[in-house]
Parts: C-alpha cells; sequence; structure tokens
C-alpha cells in the first residue's frame, strides 16, 4: 500500500476535520498492532475480504488515512478463494509472504481449494480471521449486535484448516500480537515453506492498549539448510562413476538462483535434466541437456530406466511407479526441504540417502567441491555424453514440432494454440499454467528458459490462475501476465470477482481459455483404470459443458475485459496479437479458444 493509505488511492495528507474526535483518532488497539506488525514484517499487501468481525480494522485504516501511517496496502477481494490464490503467486513472484484478511469460520470456509494450494505448493501467506465476539451484554467494546454473531459461533475455528497449516493459533490480546504474527510469518517462512492462520474475536481487537517498542530482530527465518560436507563427496563420487546419471526436478526454480547452479552441474558432467510435474521454470527448456517433461501419461521414461543414477531434486512426485521408474539397481539421492513428505499420508521412493537441504545451497555445495577434484573427472566420458544427450534433445524438439501442423480439418488443436501462444510472447512474460490435461502440451510446446517465468500453483484445486494472474501482477507491475487455463478451471477461478479486482487495482492480464468444452481429467482417469470399459464403448463419461458457455464474456461484464472467441486456426495469431495489445494497453483481455469437445477427442 502506498504512504497513507490502505486503499488503492495515492498518497495524501489528511487533515483533521471539524468535529473530528481527536481521542477516537489517536487510539492504539490490538488492531494497530497487528497491523504495524504486518508492515514491520516487511507485508506488502492485505487481500481483504472483510465482515462484521473487523470493525476495528477498519477504523484502523481510517485512522491510517489521517496519521499518514505506512501501512500494507489493502486489495479488496469479493471472494476469499481469489484473495489467498493472488496472495499465494504474490509471494511465489515476490519472495516475501503476503497477508489475506477473512471473515469468521464462513470465509474460512470460502477458503475453500486455496488453501490446499498454498499448503502443498508450500508458498508463505499469513491468513488472519475474525471471530464472533465472547460477550454478549455489551461487557466488552464489540460485545454481540447482530443475530449473526449467534451463527457463526464455532466451537474449532481453526480446526477447519488446520491439517494445511504450518502454524495457527488466536490471538487472545494485543499486548504480545506483536510476536504472534512475528511468530507465525518466521515460521511461514521457514522450509518447508507454507501458510499460517491467526484469528481474534472482535473484543480483542478493539482492545486498547500502550504502545510498545518491538525489536524485529531475532525473527528471521531458519537459514537454509545443506548437506552435511562429508556427504557431498559421497554424491560426487557417485556422480563421477555413473555412467547414465539423470536429474529430476519439479520446483527447484521456486528460488531463481538455484537455476544457474543447476545448469552449471548439469553441464560440467553432461548430466541430463528431466522435468516431472513442474510448475516452476527449474532448467532451460532449450538447453541440449534438457530432455523432456512427464506428467501422467502411463509409459516408461526410456531416459529414466537406464540412468544408473538419478539425482532427484526438489520434486514430490519424480515419476509414477505404476508405468515409470528407475531400474532396480539404479542409484537415487534425494535432496529436498521436504525429503519424507511428513504430511503426505502415502509416499516413498527407495533411496540410498535423503537430504533435508535447500537445493540452492546443496548445489552451490556439489558445484564447489567439483571445483577442487575437476582433475578427476573423464572428460572424454562427459564430450560423448553430452553429444549422446544433445541428440535425443533435438530429436524430441522436432517430434513436438510436427504436432504443432495443422491439417485439413480446420481444427485449432493444443499443440497449435501453445505454439502461437509461444511466438507471441517474450522471454520475460511471466506464465501462469492450469491446463490440466494440457500440462505436457505447454510443457512441450512453451519451454521458458528464464527463471521466474513460468509459475504453477504447485497443487489440485483448480482455480487458481485467476487471482494468480492479479497477484504476479501486483508483484511484477512490469511484467506483462499470461494465465493458461483449461474452462473448468476458467469456472472454478472465480472470474467475476477475479475481473473487478484486475479492473479495480490496475492488474490487467491475458488469459487464454483451452476450451475443450468439458471436464478432460475425469474422462482419463476413468479410460486409466478402465482402459476397455463401458464408458469408452459407450463414450460416456459425463463431463460433457453443453450448452457451451461464452465465457469470455463474463469477464467482460465484471471488470470490462476484452473478450473472444475463436474457433478457427486462421484468426489464432492476430487473435493473440490484439489480445496482447489490449492488455499492454491496460486492459484484461480474455479468449476463449475452442478446442475438439473432450468426449470426441481421440481414444
Amino acid at each position: 500500500m502506498e504512504p497513507s493509505s490502505p486503499n488503492n488511492q495515492s498518497a495524501v495528507t489528511y487533515e483533521l476535520k471539524d468535529g473530528l474526535d481527536n481521542k477516537a483518532a489517536s487510539k492504539f488497539t490490538t488492531a494497530s498492532a497487528l497491523m504495524e506488525s504486518l508492515h514491520e514484517a516487511g507485508v506488502s499487501c492485505i487481500f481483504a475480504n472483510l465482515g462484521s468481525d473487523h470493525p476495528a480494522l477498519i477504523e484502523e485504516w481510517a485512522q491510517a488515512q489521517l496519521q499518514n501511517k505506512n501501512y500494507p496496502r489493502i486489495i479488496i477481494c469479493p471472494h476469499e478463494f481469489v484473495a489467498l490464490s493472488a496472495a499465494h503467486t504474490y509471494a511465489q513472484v515476490s519472495g516475501r509472504p503476503q497477508a489475506v484478511f477473512i471473515h469468521v469460520e464462513c470465509g474460512t470456509q470460502n477458503l475453500g481449494g486455496s488453501v490446499h494450494n498454498a499448503a502443498k505448493g508450500r508458498v508463505p501467506v499469513l491468513i488472519f480471521a475474525g471471530a464472533s465476539p465472547f460477550t454478549q451484554e455489551g461487557e466488552l467494546v464489540g460485545s454481540r449486535n447482530e443475530h449473526i454473531h449467534w451463527i457463526q459461533d464455532v466451537f474449532d475455528q481453526r480446526g477447519i484448516v488446520r491439517q494445511y497449516m504450518k502454524y495457527d493459533n488466536e490471538i487472545r490480546t494485543g499486548k504480545n500480537v506483536k510476536q504472534l504474527v512475528h511468530r507465525a510469518l518466521q515460521i511461514a517462512e521457514s522450509d518447508p515453506k507454507g501458510p499460517v492462520y491467526l484469528m481474534a474475536p472482535r473484543e480483542v481487537l478493539e482492545e486498547e492498549i500502550e504502545r510498545s517498542s518491538f525489536r524485529t530482530q531475532g525473527w528471521e527465518p531458519l537459514s537454509p539448510s545443506a548437506i552435511p560436507p562429508e556427504k557431498i563427496a559421497e554424491i560426487a563420487n557417485d556422480l563421477l562413476h555413473a555412467q547414465k546419471p539423470l536429474i529430476v526436478t519439479s520446483y527447484l526454480g521456486r528460488n531463481k538462483q538455484a537455476v544457474p547452479e543447476l545448469v552449471r552441474l548439469s553441464e560440467r558432467l553432461a548430466v541430463p535434466v528431466l522435468e516431472s510435474a513442474p510448475y516452476y521454470m527449474n532448467f532451460p527448456g532449450d538447453h541440449p541437456l534438457h530432455v523432456g517433461y512427464q506428467w501422467n501419461h502411463p509409459e516408461q521414461n526410456e531416459i529414466l530406466a537406464e540412468a544408473d543414477l538419478v539425482l532427484v531434486i526438489d520434486s514430490d512426485v519424480p515419476w509414477i511407479p505404476l508405468h515409470n521408474q528407475p531400474a532396480k539397481d539404479c542409484t537415487v539421492y534425494f535432496i529436498d526441504v521436504d525429503p519424507l513428505k511428513e504430511k503426505t499420508p502415502l509416499w516413498y521412493i527407495p533411496s540410498k540417502r535423503f537430504y533435508k537441504a535447500d537445493s540452492f545451497a546443496a548445489l552451490q555445495q556439489l558445484n564447489a567441491y567439483f571445483n577442487t577434484i575437476h582433475h578427476l573427472i573423464d572428460e572424454k566420458a562427459v564430450r560423448e555424453r553430452n553429444q549422446y544427450f544433445t541428440l535425443i534433445h533435438h530429436r524430441q524438439r522436432e517430434e513436438w514440432r510436427s504436432l504443432e501442423q495443422l491439417d485439413d480439418s480446420d481444427i485449432i488443436t493444443p499443440e497449435y494454440l501453445t505454439a502461437c501462444i509461444r511466438e507471441a510472447i517474450d522471454e520475460d512474460t511471466i506464465v501462469l499454467t492450469e491446463t490440466i490435461t494440457n500440462y505436457a502440451t505447454v510443457s512441450k510446446h512453451l519451454p521458458r528458459n528464464t527463471p521466474g517465468t513460468l509459475l504453477g500453483s504447485g497443487a489440485s484445486a483448480l482455480g487458481w490462475h485467476g487471482g494468480g494472474a492479479i497477484g504476479a501482477k501486483l508483484a511484477a507491475p512490469d511484467k506483462t501476465i499470461v494465465s493458461l487455463t483449461g474452462d473448468g478451471s476458467y469456472i472454478f477461478s472465480n472470474p467475476t470477482p477475479v475481473h473487478w479486482v484486475a479492473r479495480k487495482y490496475n492488474t490487467p492480464f491475458l488469459t487464454v481459455i483451452y476450451n475443450n468444452h468439458g471436464w478432460g481429467a475425469p474422462r482419463m482417469s476413468t479410460l486409466g483404470v478402465h482402459p476397455n470399459g463401458v464408458a469408452r464403448q459407450t463414450d460416456q463419461f459425463w463431463v460433457n459443458f453443453d450448452p457451451s458457455s461464452e465465457l469470455a464474456k463474463v469477464a467482460e461484464a465484471a471488470g470490462g475485459a476484452y473478450p473472444r472467441l475463436v474457433e478457427k486456426p486462421s484468426e489464432l495469431k492476430e487473435a493473440i496479437v490484439s489480445a496482447l495489445h489490449m492488455v499492454k494497453g491496460g486492459r484484461s483481455a480474455v479468449l476463449d479458444v475452442r478446442l475438439p469437445q473432450v468426449s470426441k477427442q481421440q481414444h
């Protein structure tokens, strides 16, 4: 937020109006301390959905305008899912946690799947919720005065989200609110990162307290962890002696500094890199040692099968063992901020060693060690391996490019659509992908080469991309934001509040809907379990969205976005260029691109 303004207004110095209560304008309450602590912690934005539990905060924000206080910017979000999705992606882009303010247990529940996304995606966010007043006869300021205060009173509000939170607590007094906020953020920012939840009833927020000094030093997140030095030699030695080593990663690129370190290690030993269900740009897609992407396709990856050593760095699902895994005698090392996936009930990847370490730190260690033993590297083997995997890389890309060619059917394919987007954007464009059944298509046909230019939610609660695009644009206002989504996930994104917020706070972005007129994922899941079942024989999956909706017009009505329906390949390139021109001019755009209907695609 700009100094002095909890709204989206420019900084203004306010004079006390005639008759204004100077005492009221100088009160210092728990709400005051809460706001000060967020500012002290470096929070830039509060994504807020307000209710009857927030009078103390609203009063504090009004007071902040009068006194020119420097508080986080308030972004009003008419839906909680959008608010948390925006905070989620702001944190991904900026590297700093943001805050979400919501209304009692109803607002907590309305966060919905965005809580799952932040937790599974390891994104630091502070969620603050009010609570029903705990007095009803005026015993304290803020006592119950509306009928909903009885209806919204529940026994365990925090329990609604507890299994997804790294930390949850209730603020019971303003006297230690700063300690609680800084502790919550310290936990949220320490690996493995994640969301935290605080709540407070009205009486506590209204409590007048004495202003006191607070030392913010000592509340930093934990320092990144590293691999024990004696173990670095073991990993390096095994890498030196491996004939066909392989690196697998999914989210190493969450720290942009880790990407060049991975490139350095890969090039030093000619170790190819395979991305498994990636939701960051982890390794340059055009690099000759990049050997592809794997998602849910039920087939064995031959490079993985032939590897005699696999170094897994930052991955939740490096392979799906039912169809695809390394050879049984392959040596596996696992390096991750959460190598045991402690909050996942069923998970195991048999490995020689597991290391709980920051990928950037670990790669720095390995690269530094190889600098000291460079004379032991078999340069001839490295050259031969580099040539071998470079050929594989180029063959892959030729095969993928051939899929982008159109036939005579006048149908837009996902591959052609993605290739057209690739040609229209630049390397600095930030791409958000929530294309679900087209995840693999986007990975292959829209490779990213610059760290920080590809983002996914890291999880599976659909609709993240809408609020996510707002958060990305707020965090990087000089960047072009392109959001790729299926029609199902577009609907889940709550496009009405998304585009209202985008217009109000001047965060234009381009949305491209990969519209296959239905839910492709349940159909694929059914075929995966029953490949020759009755559903396939009758083509009955109950996944079609018929009749079709004019999805882009929802964004136009809600936020003045530029809407366009695209049905013919001949229109597509011009439509994308025109939409990007609109976005760069300050207006969001939505392209509803019609692909083959999900139930009519080839089996």
